[in-house]
Parts: structure tokens; sequence; C-alpha cells
């Protein structure tokens, strides 16, 4: 069987990569990207806050000839300001960009572009209006992820979809606030709402929620809902139980191998009483320890009408312990 180190540094499929991206942000992201290549929306992937890759594998199994992902994360580098840096310190300690890198070589054979700077950077790296796609999954507090959401719709084309990530998490007030704001006073449109994250654009949302309504009533594993908040229209998704079904996922070059180490951990073992026997055959039987034989001892030199009562008494301890006849006095 694989060791947890093994497992870490060469993940055989998309699920053993850390991080929290549900099954059903994987069919609501494949379902937009191939929503767009279907409508031949052209144009790169972006992703501000990658973590361990997870997601960034799958935006990298739907890129086509031409398009670019880029992934800009601190992976250990400096943080812009004091409240980033307690924030890296506490959530992001064990983030190292060689293991992200580590991560998506096992399901890509070229890495991404990747950004090692603050969020705040992207503008300088990124063409204005060259996106089709953008997920936000950086810092939680206000000011970053405010920040965030402009580089966004400055990157993004007129169509193009934008993914806010804890937009509703109890312990990301600042993400909450800066999504909402974006919604009632930035332009932002929103299409649909996972249990985790806000999809949204800064074009006509309807159509894409026509189509989305659509797909999604067609699977029995989530449940839709439509609702109406300060005059837009909301999409709500929610997984149904744990057995939703992913998309076709990316694959990974150890999927074999790991395979083979499954097959090994399943393989019949030899029947326990084929072991006993076998340790039999090798080692002698347990000598009796010292106290024992003392106790026998003991035993042998007490008068006969003691020992009697004593093993008497010990065979009666038995019997109640094994639920078996009770010998007669």
């Amino acid at each position: 069987m694989a060791t947890a180190q093994e497992t870490h540094e060469y993940p055989a499929e998309l699920g053993d990569v850390p991080g929290w991206f549900w099954p059903l942000d994987q069919v609501l992201f494949s379902w937009f990207l191939q929503w767009q290549e279907a409508g031949g929306t052209r144009g790169d992937l972006l992703e501000l806050g990658a973590y361990l890759g997870k997601s960034a594998i799958l935006l990298g199994h739907h890129l086509r000839d031409g398009e670019t992902l880029t992934v800009c994360d601190l992976f250990g580098a400096d943080a812009p300001d004091d409240a980033n840096r307690a924030e890296t310190a506490r959530s992001y300690s064990t983030l190292t960009r060689q293991a992200f890198e580590r991560n998506y070589l096992s399901f890509h054979d070229t890495l991404p572009t990747v950004v090692q700077a603050p969020t705040s950077a992207i503008t300088d790296a990124v063409a204005s209006g060259s996106c089709r796609f953008v997920h936000i999954d950086a810092s939680h507090l206000y000011e970053h992820v405010h920040s965030d959401i402009a580089a966004a719709r400055d990157l993004l084309r007129p169509d193009g979809i934008v993914v806010l990530d804890d937009f509703r998490t109890e312990h990301t007030p600042g993400v909450a606030a800066a999504a909402w704001e974006a919604v009632l006073n930035r332009g932002l449109r929103p299409v649909c709402l996972s249990s985790q994250k806000l999809y949204g654009t800064w074009g006509d949302p309807g159509p894409v929620q026509e189509e989305l309504l659509a797909a999604l009533h067609g699977r029995d594993d989530c449940g839709v809902s439509v609702e109406r908040a300060a005059g837009h229209r909301l999409v709500r998704v929610r997984a149904k139980d744990r057995s939703m079904r992913p998309p076709s996922l990316p694959s990974s070059r150890y999927r074999a191998s790991a395979a083979a180490r499954r097959s090994r951990a399943k393989a019949p073992s030899v029947p326990a009483q084929v072991k006993q026997a076998q340790r039999s055959e090798r080692s002698p039987a347990r000598p009796v320890s010292r106290r024992g034989r003392a106790r026998r001892l003991a035993l042998d030199l007490l008068p006969p009408a003691v020992t009697r009562a004593v093993r008497r008494y010990r065979a009666t301890r038995r019997a109640k312990a094994g639920g078996v006849p009770q010998p007669r006095p």
C-alpha cells in the first residue's frame, strides 16, 4: 500500500491532491469551460490563489491550442502587508511552489505560467481582456478580494466568467463583503451559487443561466432552485449527497502504479490458521513463566482439600466467563 508521502508526491487521481475543491464545483467548472468551448469562446484561464494545484489541474485539462493558464500565488514569498502575512502563516504555512508543481506535473506535461507574487501584480503579467475564465481563491481579507475582483473585471472578456471562492463561509466575512459589494455596486451579475463559490459575469447572465438550468435538471445528484435578490436572478445548486458524479477528470501519469499498489494491498492473504501452524512449526511452545511454575508448585504443596477448593474455584470462574455448565462441588 502506498504511504502517505508517496500519495502526496505522486497523486494517482485528482482526489489525491489536497485542497477544498468539491465534486459539485468540479462539475460546474467543467460545465462552464465546456459551454465556452462549445460556443466558440476563446481566451486564457487565470487562477488567483492556487494552493497545491487541485483546481488548476482541472483548468489545465480544458486548455486549447493558443490558450494560456496562469496561476498567481505567494508560494511562500513575502506577503504585502501584516494582515496577509498573518493569514498566510496561519492557513498556508506548508504551501510551496515545489509541491504545487509536482502535483500539476503528475497530470500535465508542462507547467502553467506561474506568477509567484501578491495577486496585486497580476494585471502586469496578464493582458487586459484576454481571459475567458478567472478563479479567485487567494486572500480572504476584504481589501485583497476587492482588488482581485477589480483585476478580474479588467482581465476578463466581456462575456467571461469569474468564480469567487468562500463567498459564504463563516470564517471569511471579508470575501462575502467584497463579493456582494461587487454584485450591488460594481456591475457583477451572478450566474449561479454553489455551497462554496459564486459564479458571475459582467456580461448578460441570461443565456448561460438557461443552458445551465437545462443541463442541471438532467442530473439526479444535485438540487437546483431559482431565487431573486436585489433585482438579480440567482441559480442555486447543491449536491444531494456524497455520491455526486464528478466530471471527466484529467488522468495522472501515476494512475497505473497506484492501481498496482492497490492490487497488491488487496491480494489474498495466508489464512490465519495456516499462519498459526507455520509459527508453531518454526518455534517451540511458549515456556511456562516463572510465576506460573511457582503457582503450580504452591498448589502441589497445599493440603489436598485446599488444592481441590482452589481448582474448583478457578474452574467456576472460567465457566462463568465462557458460558459453559459449572462443575458440581
